[in-house]
């Protein structure tokens, strides 16, 4: 072979080379806080402060990431890493530390932060910098709005449609209802109230007869609720988080009051309230579930407590599994595997959200009939709920899965 041809065909396998290396660059297309081998997610929980019970879903979501990265690889062959951040249930804290976790951390995203007026804080920021703001844990109905902010989803059921659900309940199982609620004075709590009253519509003046406000830096809320109970409500509708709500089943039992107990489902937790409220005083509240009962003995030898149970054990074992908290967490943990498998080496903020926005998803601790459903134009996961009620150990359904187009 001369020269000429050896050097021709050299060049031709270097330029071959070079097409096959460019191809495979072309492949992979990375956001901030992506490389070969991992991808950085942000987070803020309240760790800290007021709602503090609330840190354990954070927690989970850190130990289930762990638990991939050990067990997988992490997905697709990068790990995840997960920097969460105490922000104390503070707005202002909230904007300090996303702020420190998009610019100087430069995370992908911000996953799954916890509370209304947290993240409505950051709400604006997040899509003006074009940063995933997602699942973000809170049912507050602006985080399905994708015509307006289209880089914030939703997880859990809203407010709104729970309002309404709780609603529903009311006037088929409550003679002659009179409604007294104690809610949060913030788009959390005001967005439980609306749902109630657009369910009631001409109907909500006459059987709402009582409302009463906190702030969520109150210490306590007992005057509230001798107003309330003062009121001859025989409904009492409690929309408050954990350390509010337990106060509240204190107070309810306290005063002797006659009346059925609706309790949000952000409080819904044996762990966190009805504990250290009381078991014997939380008997009898009535709720919406959207997955498994994790305080359930019936459902102790199913294939998805067992695999929830023997995460705890291996990757959380200091967490609570008497606390709804810890399998929300897990859960969340899920969803946000599932967006990274389907973007696949796509990993830019923009297809990350498109995929966040293409779910079609069974996850194996929800209750039967619920799903993980999203579109481009639904930013609302998960749209059903079943009403239960609390026995004093677990919680008995009171119906079916049940959902408020």
């Amino acid at each position: 072979m001369n020269t000429g041809r050896k050097l021709a065909i050299t060049f031709a396998a270097v330029a071959a080379m070079g097409m096959a290396a460019s191809s495979a660059l072309a492949d992979k297309m990375y956001g901030p806080g992506v490389t070969d081998d991992s991808i950085k997610l942000g987070n803020t929980m309240p760790y800290s402060g007021p709602a503090a019970a609330y840190g354990q879903i954070g927690k989970a979501t850190a130990a289930y990431f762990d638990k991939i990265n050990k067990e997988n690889g992490g997905v697709n062959g990068r790990k995840i890493e997960f920097i969460s951040l105490d922000d104390g249930y503070s707005p202002p804290k909230t904007k300090e530390q996303v702020r420190k976790l998009v610019e100087q951390d430069e995370v992908l995203l911000i996953l799954e932060s916890l509370g209304t007026p947290t993240n409505s804080a950051i709400h604006n920021y997040m899509n003006k910098k074009k940063v995933p703001q997602l699942f973000v844990a809170t049912g507050a109905t602006k985080w399905g709005d994708p015509e307006n902010f289209p880089w914030t989803m939703g997880w859990q059921p809203s407010y709104q449609t729970e309002g309404k659900l709780f609603g529903a309940y009311i006037m088929e199982n409550v003679q002659d209802p009179k409604v007294a609620i104690l809610f949060q004075n913030d788009d959390y709590g005001k967005d439980y109230v609306h749902g109630l009253k657009e369910y009631l519509g001409d109907k909500a003046d006459s059987i709402i007869v009582a409302e009463e406000s906190f702030e969520v830096t109150d210490p306590t809320i007992n005057s509230q609720m001798i107003k309330l109970k003062d009121s001859g409500a025989n409904v009492f509708f409690n929309v408050s988080t954990p350390k509010f709500a337990a106060q509240a089943v204190k107070k309810f039992r306290e005063l002797n009051w006659d009346a059925v107990f609706l309790n949000n489902s952000v409080s819904n937790s044996v762990g966190a309230v009805y504990k250290p409220a009381g078991l014997e005083n939380s008997k009898g509240i009535i709720s919406l579930m959207y997955y498994m009962d994790i305080t359930d003995p019936a459902n102790f030898d199913t294939e998805p407590y067992k695999k929830w149970s023997a995460f705890m054990d291996t990757y959380y074992p200091d967490g609570d599994k008497t606390s709804a908290f810890t399998a929300y967490g897990y859960l969340v943990g899920q969803t946000m595997e599932q967006v990274l498998k389907q973007a696949g080496d796509n990993l830019t903020r923009e297809n990350v959200m498109k995929e966040a926005a293409n779910l079609d998803l069974e996850l194996d601790m929800m209750l039967p009939g619920i799903k993980i459903q999203t579109g481009p134009n639904d930013f609302f996961p998960i749209e059903a709920m079943m009403p239960v009620e609390f026995n004093g150990e677990k919680f008995n359904p009171l119906g079916k899965v049940v959902s408020v187009n």
